[in-house]
């Protein structure tokens, strides 16, 4: 497979070795081991990599998965997607438009209105959370 071009990371960046493996090396993390696997707070989910919005709680679902999933993005242009045939099969890899750092995989078993599935690994984002709401 073919690795997603990167840009250069800034040497201030702070990521933990599984932030690192996660969103520059394309490795997965445990299903059900992730932060947001099963969170339910209202907020923006923003990519550890750069800080680039991504993802909205209010799209966010349980997918019984394990990983937190999305049915769309924050922004239509806010991700990029690519072939990954990896793991000898082929899936389309999900990374942050910005900073190019691999978040997961895109499915298209999701649910209506998009019957998209945005898995993405928790190592790959983080949770702004919206204080003014109370969500679930």
């Amino acid at each position: 497979m073919a690795k997603t071009p990167k840009k250069e990371v800034p040497p201030t960046e702070k990521l933990t070795d599984l932030e690192y493996k996660v969103l520059r090396e394309q490795h997965t993390e445990r299903a059900f081991s992730g932060k947001y696997w099963n969170t339910k707070a209202a907020g923006t989910y923003v990519c550890k990599g750069c800080g680039k919005p991504l993802f909205s709680s209010a799209t966010k679902y349980d997918s019984g998965t394990g990983w937190p999933s999305f049915y769309a993005p924050v922004e239509e242009d806010a991700v990029g997607t690519q072939i990954d045939r990896s793991l000898f099969a082929t899936r389309t890899e999900v990374h942050c438009a910005q900073c190019k750092g691999h978040l997961g995989h895109v499915f298209e078993d999701g649910p209506e209105p998009t019957g998209l599935r945005y898995c993405v690994n928790s190592a790959s984002i983080s949770l702004v959370e919206d204080k003014t709401s109370s969500q679930g």
